[in-house]
């Protein structure tokens, strides 16, 4: 089928879902956003559009609000095969209520209360309309989203403590309560975690995040698209690429301006590097968590090594900086294309070597296997990406499935598990090693000569879009929208994060305490991209 004949097809569902709401009387203004389908609907249909989409298996995707005086506009991001759908309503900012769409999809569940908590919109009969991001950091009538909140907001000179969330509780006999964090043992960031438990089971593990909430979205205001790359950059550091790729993309898209092809892959061997590190640093972590000291080591030199070569190759061991609007600060000599070529080699023949000390391990295997099980029902229900999903059979990848430059000139397969226990994670994560290391050498032998950079254009005022990219967790969806001075008036980045933290919640129940910290290890969400 050719990528005509497979675009038609895509827009099938489209053309019959809009049948079908127009049937039950919905009234849909349709319009395009760059490279998806806008359609704005009356805030009364809001959930009901949510229950037809769900029959429809759209996949609930992303949402966000933004003040435009006197309403908010706010946005719920869907996919179906690869074709993603921007549904978008408004409400007055005297009464900014909406019904909610997260007792059908409980991933809207928390960017809901992220936007009730961030700008005061109501949505009415949430299943949990508890605060989320709230942590006593401003007054209880204060949002930092709106307009009149100031940046620096209003300092306390100690924040007071947050000491009456309302955690779930469970009650019977034996049963006994454990709370973790949210500072740990480590350098990791904070979280906390509430467990119930009767003997070493786990009955219930709620989460509470937000402790590195950092006011990204509103630090992005009045920032030029340079500025805004560099903190895009740094919303979760060990996916710099990503997010700045997604932020370029949604920028670019905005302006009107297509990169250079030179520089796309380049673009794409930055990413697929980012996500062999950070793929082999979770394997050796996960199995450090159950005590096999040597594998932690291991895959701990082969990433380290992974790093030094990226400080060679582009100037940083974690890729900051080096995409720029418009395409990417430097490109790969011959020689050090060559020398990335034996690199590759040479890793692929060192795990060939370690992977059996995994796969032979006893020990381990009783470790890892059945633990922290996510049914495919489950993390379909969620919409779980990335490893997390694909390891409970959720058959979706940016890359493939919405191709962008180089993704739609490479060919590579999609690595998929369905056990979805915390071995399916690890061997995700080393199927997806080798797929990169493919796509490496794929763009490495394709990789054009040229220009790496093309002159920005400012986009004109209002001019918005959504950027995409197949992070290293998965999904990364970015929105912005410009200004008439090429500033930046909306920001909002969804980290995987986002969408994977609350089956933590799920993958824990019925194992044992100490397996909690390989079960979370396995799924590595990540507080930054989550806090924002």
């Amino acid at each position: 089928m050719s990528q005509d004949e497979i675009s038609q097809e895509k827009l099938k569902w489209p053309i019959n879902f809009k049948a079908q709401l127009q049937q039950v009387g919905i009234q849909i203004e349709v319009s395009s956003l760059s490279t998806m389908i806008l359609w704005q609907i009356p805030a009364k249909y809001w959930r009901q559009f949510a229950e037809l989409a769900q029959q429809n298996t759209l996949r609930w995707v992303a949402g966000w609000a933004e003040q435009q005086s006197p309403r908010y506009l706010v946005n719920a991001l869907f996919e179906k095969q690869g074709l993603y759908l921007l549904l978008r309503t408004a409400t007055p900012e005297s009464k900014a209520c909406l019904p909610s769409q997260a007792s059908v999809y409980p991933a809207a569940n928390r960017s809901e209360r992220h936007s009730q908590d961030l700008l005061g919109i109501d949505f009415s009969d949430h299943p949990d309309n508890r605060p989320w991001l709230r942590h006593k950091a401003w007054g209880k009538n204060q949002y930092p989203l709106r307009d009149d909140f100031p940046l620096m907001g209003a300092a306390n000179e100690i924040t007071p403590a947050d000491m009456d969330y309302q955690f779930v509780k469970a009650r019977g006999s034996g049963v006994y309560e454990i709370p973790v964090g949210p500072v740990h043992a480590g350098i990791i960031e904070p979280g906390h975690f509430r467990f119930q438990a009767v003997g070493e089971t786990i009955l219930n593990l709620e989460e509470r995040l937000g402790y590195v909430h950092k006011g990204i979205e509103k630090l992005a205001v009045n920032k030029t698209p340079e500025q805004l790359l560099r903190l895009a950059a740094r919303v979760s550091g060990d996916s710099t690429v990503a997010h700045a790729w997604a932020a370029c993309r949604a920028m670019e898209q905005a302006a009107e301006i297509s990169i250079p092809e030179c520089a796309a892959f380049i673009r794409g061997i930055l990413l697929e590097r980012e996500r062999i590190a950070n793929h082999l640093g979770d394997i050796g972590a996960i199995c450090n968590d159950v005590g096999f000291a040597f594998a932690q080591m291991q895959f701990s030199r082969l990433r380290e090594l992974c790093l030094r070569n990226n400080a060679h190759y582009f100037g940083h061991r974690l890729l900051m900086d080096c995409i720029v609007p418009g395409g990417v600060k430097n490109t790969l000599s011959d020689p050090d294309s060559q020398i990335m070529l034996a690199e590759l080699k040479a890793l692929k023949k060192e795990l060939d070597e370690v992977l059996p000390a995994l796969d032979l391990n006893s020990s381990l295997e009783d470790r890892l296997f059945t633990a922290g099980f996510l049914s495919e029902a489950t993390a379909f229900a969620f919409g779980t990406v990335g490893y997390v999903g694909r390891a409970s059979g959720q058959d979706f990848d940016v890359r493939r499935d919405a191709p962008y430059p180089p993704y739609d000139q490479l060919n590579f397969k999609v690595a998929i598990e369905n056990q979805g226990d915390v071995a399916s994670r690890v061997w995700i994560r080393v199927k997806e090693i080798f797929a990169s290391i493919k796509l490496l050498q794929q763009m490495l032998e394709q990789l054009p000569d040229g220009e790496i950079i093309t002159d920005w254009q400012r986009p004109v005022e209002n001019s918005e879009a959504v950027g995409i990219v197949e992070g290293w967790r998965g999904e990364i969806v970015t929105y912005v929208r410009f200004n008439k001075a090429n500033q930046i008036t909306r920001f909002y980045p969804r980290d995987p994060s986002v969408i994977n933290w609350p089956v933590l919640e799920k993958i824990v129940l019925n194992n044992i305490v100490p397996d909690f910290p390989v079960c979370n290890k396995s799924l590595n969400g990540s507080y930054s991209g989550h806090d924002l």
